[in-house]
């Protein structure tokens, strides 16, 4: 058990995802500096989004299509591959480095968080369970829920939880996204392909690979009961009580100053 702490815990609506990654940096900074305590946030995107991990080519993004649907796309702090934000909760649990929840480098603190995941999940009725490491020289597609990763969250072989991290001025930021129903095809219309077959096999390889909260429970839950399930899992493998809070003033600034930057 981690000893207990006071943590921070940030409900949100939807929000644009250019915001949404803004606040993350912004939060994963100040709490790299000691102005913010550790913080679990909670939050939605709207409208939809492409995020692409921090390594990834722009030449990915087919921004045609993107604007003909009034999609958005940013790219996040963190690395990993593409994802299509909408009809999901997304996490973001950001600690000093040398936090017991962080401390020992990317793979253990994925584990750590992983098994919290899992028990959040699982709490809903999802049969969710946590993969070991990646085969060493699996391939590495574009997108997030094709993409084999260490410690990933699958139901019955299929993804159902897309993580990654970044690690920056002694904090660390993890956040992920969970889709809560709908087609996780969807992805392959905001993505560059050479031509209209290869779109159709990548679309229909997502469905095969990822699945949602709502296909492996064969209903629809609500966002707040998922946030709900989330914030006891982490509370309990922190050993705390969350304080509800709000952004403070210097994270809001930053969070301004880094959206102005993007664009």
């Amino acid at each position: 058990m981690i000893q207990r702490e006071n943590w921070r815990l940030l409900m949100h609506p939807p929000a644009a995802g250019a915001w949404n990654m803004a606040v993350d940096e912004a939060i994963l900074e100040a709490v790299g500096r000691g102005e913010a305590p550790p913080t679990l946030r909670l939050y939605a995107w709207s409208p939809p989004c492409l995020s692409l991990g921090r390594n990834q080519p722009a030449a990915l993004v087919d921004e045609e299509r993107l604007r003909a649907k009034g999609w958005h796309w940013v790219r996040r702090p963190s690395g990993g591959g593409a994802i299509l934000h909408t009809d999901e909760l997304t996490y973001a649990v950001t600690a000093p480095a040398d936090h017991p929840l962080m401390r020992g480098g990317v793979l253990a603190s994925y584990r750590r968080i992983a098994a919290v995941l899992v028990e959040a999940l699982r709490a809903l009725g999802v049969p969710a369970e946590v993969a070991g490491s990646a085969a060493e020289h699996a391939p590495a597609p574009d997108v997030c829920f094709t993409r084999p990763s260490d410690y990933e969250i699958h139901v019955g072989g299929r993804k159902i939880l897309g993580s990654a991290q970044a690690r920056r001025g002694g904090a660390v930021l993890q956040h992920g996204s969970l889709p809560l129903w709908g087609d996780l095809g969807r992805i392959a219309e905001a993505l560059r392909f050479e031509d209209e077959a290869a779109r159709r096999a990548e679309a229909a390889s997502v469905r095969q690979k990822a699945i949602t909260v709502a296909e492996a429970l064969g209903r629809e839950v609500e966002w707040a009961e998922v946030a709900r399930a989330f914030r006891i899992a982490f509370a309990g493998s922190l050993g705390t009580t969350f304080q509800w809070g709000v952004l403070t003033p210097s994270e809001r600034e930053a969070a301004v100053s880094l959206l102005a930057a993007r664009r």
